[in-house]
Parts: structure tokens; C-alpha cells; sequence
């Protein structure tokens, strides 16, 4: 048995109980052992991306805890048959994952406390969802992530029975719509009792259409995504966009009796975004006396939106990290500038990727990363606020119930830098935004009274 000792309060432990490999319920066959990484697999971050989902346990529900640990074992050996990659390792060459049945890693624990006291602490501190990472992978880097398991998976039991279920999966692997499409289908084998006949929701074979390239030719050194500074501290807060500010937000800026108003209808997520985008720059403003130029990155998925049928639900990364510039005029910052910026920039590179060839696809990924992230003028100035934008709000993680109810509290990525998470709330049309930003930064915006009219803590 293994301590590990995890203090928020100094108050709380969580006990690592056992560790173990998973498998696939059924061998590989022969033909799928050997699994080629695609060209977008090659260009994001070397590094681990955790996802931790809070369950309580059910109210007058007879499942026992050990039960619902069982099921979970179970299932996730069903579906790991379908997504065999998950359960391989990284071969030698780094361009390919050996699928041997080699198994992902499950951890147990236990957490010395309640449920609800983690969560009444959590609301003012939601960094202690940290502590719930699966073990070990705070340690991972670039060096050491290909030789670690592909997926970790790790389940805390709470002294209430509720559980902490975390699961790492290695980015080169599985993007944030692969992981997060796992986990929700692995919740309805889990409980549907779906049998392995039955699971089928990915495909394997992007790289028969977009193959691996020579990436060490095509990008500038600083290209792809180097990360946040070394000595900035990124903390997180969790709230709401509410609703109804948001639509009363749309009307105003389609009234056709409004000057300037949009020719088109924004999406929540086009105008959440803008929103954010705008606090970050006046926090930016108040900090250091001036509005900077910003860039952002917007994750495009491109899952449905090109015309190979290879490119419809594929395993691995499939994704281009839209750039959009914003060039301040003055220290005027109208949300509907934002919102044109980004309507324009996605549709525009949804619509060229349509048409495009895969050679084609590939030299614009290519030449949006070299211009943006790489070049002198965005990437590699220190005088640019950077962020990333994340729309999750179709992935369906709210909706994770794995017979035991939806998650009440989830938490998101690595902390390696500032990102907005935006997802859909189970209930209404409003979205929920996980914020991880500098923590400078952070005080200036839980003050900003023009960003608090739309939210809700």
C-alpha cells in the first residue's frame, strides 16, 4: 500500500490503495497492433491532459461503493477493446503506438474526508481539484511522456461514498474530443452494460489520410505552442455566463436600430468568448497601463468538416488551433469587434479546409502556426497577451453518467497556461467556463463590474 499525502486545509489525505494494468476485454487482432500517428498527432503539446469529474454518491441508492468501482473496471475493459490504441504504448520511433494489450493503469484511493466539505472548499479554491489528478502525472514532461501508459486512470473514494474519478490521457494520443468522448461513451457501457459487439463510436485510420511529415521542416522552432512563461502562476475559478444576460446581450447587438449592429446572430460561445477575451484585456490594461495586442487560440474541430470519410469521428488529434490577432484601436474595446474577429477567422478557415486537399490542409496549419505562433511580430513578443479559448460545450462531459447520476463538478487540463474551458450547464442554455489564468490577472477580473453583469459565481 502507498501513501500519498495531499494537504489542502492540512486537513485532507488521499491514500493510494492499489494500483493496476487494465486490458482490453478482447486480444487485438494481428492487423491493428500497429497504429500510425497522424500529422496533427506530431504537433501538439508532449504532455498529459487531465480531466477529473466529482460524483456524489446516489441518494438512497443500495449501489455500494465497491460495486460502482467494479462496474467501472469492467466497462472500461469492454470499451478499451474498441479503443485499442488507449491501452498500447508509444513505440521507439514515436510515430506509432504498439497495440499489445499492454493495458491502461488504474489507480485506487481513498480521501479522508466528505464530499461536501471538498466541494464547499473548492468553491472559493478550486485549485484543490488538483489534488486529484491521477497519481504521478504532475511528474510527466516531454521527456519522460513516451514512455509513460498512454491512459491513467485514477478512482478516489470519498468517506460518503461520492468518488473522484480522474482520468490522463498523453496528448500525441487523443485530443480533447477523443478523451472526452471516451469517458462519455465509456459511461454508457458502463450503464447500458453494453457489450464489446456493440461499441463502436471512433474510427482508427487518419493517417491514411493526413500521414506524418517532417514537421522539423515545415515549423519554426517557437511554432507550436511553447507555453507560458516559466514564472507565471496560473489559478483557476470556476462560474456561470448566465443565460438570459447573454440573450438580452444578442438583441442588443443584432437591433437593427443600434449603430454598427452585427449582420449576423452570435453564438453563445462567440459571445462568452468575447467576453472573456475583453476582461483578460482590461485586467491586462489595469496591470500594466496599456492594451496590449492580443492573440488567441481557438481549437477548431475538424471532426464532419472536410470531405474525406476517414476525417468523420477519427481516434487521436484532429484539430487546428485557429490564431486570432487583435490589434487594439485606442482603448476602446467593443465586445462586437471580438465577436466579428472570431466569426470570420473559424469561418474562414472552416470553409477553406472544406474544399481543401489534405496537402493543402496541411501547408495552412502550417502557415497559420508559423505566422502567428512562430513569428516576430504575435508568437515570440513578449509585449503579446496569449491565451487559449476552449469550446467544449458539444462534448456531452456534463452528461457522463455512469449510473450513478451526472458529475456536479468537473475540472480540466494541465495548468501549463492560461486557457478559458467553456462547456454546456446541465440544465438551460447558459455555459460554464473553467478560467485559468495568471493570478494577477484573476483579481482584476472578479472586480470588473462590466464582466460580473454576465456572470455567475
Amino acid at each position: 500500500m502507498v501513501s500519498l499525502c495531499v494537504n489542502f486545509s492540512d486537513q485532507i489525505q488521499v491514500e493510494i490503495m492499489s494500483k493496476k494494468l487494465i486490458k482490453p476485454s478482447s486480444p487485438t487482432p494481428n492487423h491493428l497492433q500497429n497504429y500510425k500517428l497522424s500529422f496533427f498527432d506530431q504537433i501538439v503539446d508532449k504532455t498529459h491532459m487531465p480531466v477529473v469529474l466529482f460524483y456524489p454518491h446516489p441518494i438512497n441508492s443500495s449501489t455500494t461503493t465497491n460495486f460502482m468501482v467494479q462496474q467501472l473496471e469492467e466497462s472500461l475493459s469492454r470499451i478499451l477493446t474498441h479503443v485499442y490504441p488507449a491501452a498500447g504504448r508509444f513505440a521507439q520511433d514515436k510515430c506509432s503506438i504498439n497495440c499489445l494489450d499492454q493495458g491502461v493503469t488504474l489507480i485506487k484511493a481513498k480521501v479522508n474526508c466528505l464530499m461536501d466539505d471538498f466541494l464547499q472548499e473548492a468553491s472559493t479554491n478550486f485549485d484543490l481539484a488538483l489534488n486529484f489528478w491521477p497519481q504521478g502525472i504532475k511528474d510527466v514532461d516531454a521527456t519522460s511522456l513516451f514512455t509513460t501508459p498512454l491512459m491513467v486512470v485514477q478512482i478516489a473514494i470519498f468517506q460518503c461514498g461520492g468518488l473522484a474519478l480522474s482520468m490522463s490521457t498523453a496528448h500525441p494520443a487523443m485530443d480533447g474530443w477523443a478523451s472526452f468522448t471516451f469517458i462519455y461513451e465509456w459511461s454508457r457501457v458502463c450503464k447500458l452494460g453494453m457489450s464489446t459487439e456493440k461499441i463502436n463510436f471512433m474510427s482508427f485510420d487518419l493517417a491514411n489520410v493526413f500521414g506524418p511529415r517532417d514537421v522539423s521542416t515545415m515549423f519554426e522552432a517557437s511554432a507550436i505552442f511553447p507555453g507560458l512563461r516559466p514564472d507565471a502562476k496560473i489559478v483557476a475559478k470556476n462560474f456561470v455566463m448566465d443565460e438570459v444576460s447573454l440573450s438580452k446581450l444578442r438583441d442588443k447587438l443584432t437591433n437593427c436600430k443600434n449603430p454598427g449592429a452585427l449582420s449576423f446572430k452570435p453564438s453563445r460561445v462567440e459571445m462568452v468568448t468575447a467576453i472573456l477575451w475583453r476582461a483578460q484585456l482590461r485586467a491586462s490594461q489595469a496591470i500594466t497601463g496599456k492594451v496590449k495586442p492580443s492573440l488567441m487560440s481557438f481549437p477548431l474541430n475538424l471532426r464532419g468538416k472536410l470531405k474525406y470519410p476517414e476525417t468523420t469521428n477519427p481516434y487521436g488529434n484532429f484539430v487546428i488551433e485557429v490564431p486570432i490577432a487583435y490589434e487594439p484601436k485606442g482603448t476602446n474595446m467593443d465586445l462586437k469587434d471580438f465577436i466579428i474577429l472570431i466569426r470570420e477567422a473559424v469561418q474562414k478557415t472552416v470553409d477553406y479546409c472544406g474544399e481543401a486537399s489534405t496537402d493543402e490542409v496541411v501547408d495552412l496549419v502550417a502557415n497559420l502556426y508559423n505566422q502567428s505562433y512562430g513569428g516576430q511580430d504575435w508568437g515570440t513578443s513578449d509585449d503579446i497577451e496569449e491565451f487559449t479559448c476552449s469550446s467544449l460545450c458539444r462534448f456531452h462531459m456534463q452528461e457522463a453518467d455512469f449510473g450513478w447520476g451526472n458529475p456536479n463538478l468537473m475540472h480540466f487540463g494541465s495548468r501549463h497556461h492560461q486557457v478559458f474551458w467553456l462547456y454546456s450547464t446541465q440544465c438551460g442554455n447558459s455555459i460554464a467556463v473553467q478560467m485559468d489564468l495568471k493570478e494577477n490577472y484573476l483579481h482584476f477580473i472578479e472586480r470588473d463590474l462590466d464582466f460580473l453583469a454576465f456572470t455567475k459565481f
